[in-house]
């Protein structure tokens, strides 16, 4: 497997620079969300029109509305997740509310004569992800050890004894300070070094627990026309509003139980907080091109995000011995404040192309007896990018560690495509629908494996301008994670599988 470099510096004025590839996957690798009815059709929704929820995907969609709509979309995730890491596998489940597209659409005749016959315009919101999840896992280490990472730090910065003990303090200046990284003795009582007090050969235990929580969710004010019901053109500016916190505990263990090996036991504590907002632009059209069919394409531009963070750790270790239990805070080190980074991310962008085939297609949607829609989306994963704030533009350092983690993204990553497929039967009033999709993976080495398959399914009631929809969708998950990130070593990871139950229920006034 490839060695990924990753740079880790933590300064002493309480600024934390510690943003990671995965970062960056937090605003690309989720699978499709809105509607009840759209999640029942896997999300087909760039050539199809008429719902809410593509204000989101292909705002030329609500150049299809003439009237006006308010929609509340309510759900719920059952999520369980199985982790298998160095022989040893885990499972948890992790069950929470969410919301899909809700908002207001406002469309309109135009009585002038125009060519544009119609248009609308439409305000919404959508939670494009949620990151409520446990991951949990444990297993036997014989090759590489979570000290590592400190270890590399140290001996790449040459740091000495003064720096090791004060300029990484939410991270390598703790581990030095508890004696689990301390110095190797040179001639004359000089430092030679530094070594881990890890017993690695002989074997640790470890125990990896991060509770996330958090959303990434999108406002969208977008506008549509529509020429002579034939060609629609629409865009939208989106807000992204995203929170994202995350209580993460890890522990090694001696496995020898060797009370004279200088080694019980080390944990690390970790809280993060993140919130973050921006502003990007989606653009579309849909073509008529014939009776029966529609074609559709959507691109949606990187989207900029400012983001604040917050961050706090804590280490204890116990090294028999040699130092007995020491236990050292960045708050101890820090004034009692957390650690603050700020910071700009451009998302990957994407585009879609679409084509619907609607049986009976005629303007009386009451008379349409169903449609089958595909998508096909590409999403250019390594072009996430993150940099300085304007206020950090003339910090050298702040530029040649985001240049050297913007290379790492694109050497991590890839592009990729996403399939879907569904459709829709009718039985005015009733609606029956199914969908599939399939998400490929985001990462560029073959051996980590990773893909999202979601079957799912629906039903829909229409009448006197109410509506109800309800859809269901059961997203199959296979990824990854990692510990922690070495430079020197092959890197150990876990294997995820999880399932996740998906329930959305959609309500909605035609007026």
């Amino acid at each position: 497997m490839r060695k990924i470099f990753i740079l880790f510096i933590i300064l002493t004025t309480g600024k934390a620079i510690a943003q990671l590839p995965e970062d960056a996957l937090r605003t690309a690798w989720f699978s499709q969300n809105g509607t009840a009815r759209n999640i029942a059709i896997g999300g087909v929704m760039t050539s199809l029109g008429g719902d809410i929820s593509a204000n989101h995907i292909n705002p030329a969609g609500i150049g299809l509305y003439k009237t006006c709509e308010f929609v509340v979309s309510p759900g719920f995730n059952l999520l369980n997740n199985k982790f298998a890491y160095r022989g040893s596998d885990t499972s948890l489940n992790k069950n929470n509310f969410q919301y899909g597209t809700s908002g207001i659409i406002l469309g309109g005749i135009n009585t002038t004569g125009s060519k544009w016959v119609s248009s609308a315009f439409s305000l919404s919101v959508n939670q494009l992800a949620s990151y409520n999840n446990h991951v949990q896992y444990s297993g036997f280490n014989n090759y590489s050890s979570f000290s590592e990472q400190y270890l590399e730090e140290l001996i790449r910065d040459r740091a000495d004894t003064n720096a090791a003990l004060s300029n990484y303090i939410f991270g390598s200046s703790l581990a030095f300070r508890t004696y689990l990284i301390d110095t190797l003795s040179g001639p004359g009582g000089t430092v030679a070094g530094y070594q881990s007090l890890v017993p690695i050969s002989t074997g640790v235990k470890q125990y990896y627990d991060a509770t996330t929580k958090g959303g990434y969710h999108e406002i969208a004010i977008g506008y549509a026309s529509n020429m002579q019901d034939k060609f629609y053109l629409g865009g939208s500016l989106t807000i992204p509003i995203i929170s994202y916190q995350k209580d993460f505990y890890y522990s090694e263990k001696d496995a020898t139980n060797n009370p004279n090996n200088e080694f019980a036991y080390f944990n690390y504590h970790e809280k993060t907080k993140s919130t973050g907002w921006g502003l990007g632009l989606k653009m579309g059209i849909i073509y008529k091109p014939a009776q029966y069919w529609r074609l559709g394409f959507a691109i949606h531009t990187p989207q900029w995000i400012n983001f604040k963070d917050e961050i706090r750790a804590w280490m204890t270790t116990n090294t028999e011995s040699y130092a007995g239990t020491v236990s050292e805070s960045s708050d101890n080190l820090n004034g009692n404040k957390p650690g603050t980074r700020e910071y700009n991310l451009l998302s990957p962008w994407r585009a879609i192309a679409s084509a619907s085939y609607v049986i009976r297609e005629i303007k009386d949607t009451k008379k349409q007896r169903g449609y089958i829609s595909a998508d096909i989306e590409y999403v250019n994963y390594r072009g996430a990018r993150f940099g300085a704030t304007s206020s950090d533009n003339n910090d050298q350092t702040l530029k040649d560690y985001y240049s050297m983690l913007n290379n790492t993204i694109k050497e991590y990553y890839k592009s990729n495509f996403n399939f879907k497929i569904g459709g829709e039967l009718k039985f005015d009033p009733w609606m029956f629908r199914l969908g599939f999709a399939y998400y490929g993976s985001p990462y560029a080495d073959a051996n980590l494996k990773a893909n999202k398959l979601i079957p799912s399914g629906g039903v829909g009631y229409r009448n006197h301008g109410f509506f109800i929809d309800l859809g269901y969708a059961y997203t199959l998950t296979k990824d990854v994670n990692f510990p922690y990130m070495l430079n020197d070593k092959a890197n150990t990871f876990a294997v995820q599988t999880s399932n996740r139950q998906q329930l959305m229920i959609t309500f909605g006034i035609k007026f």
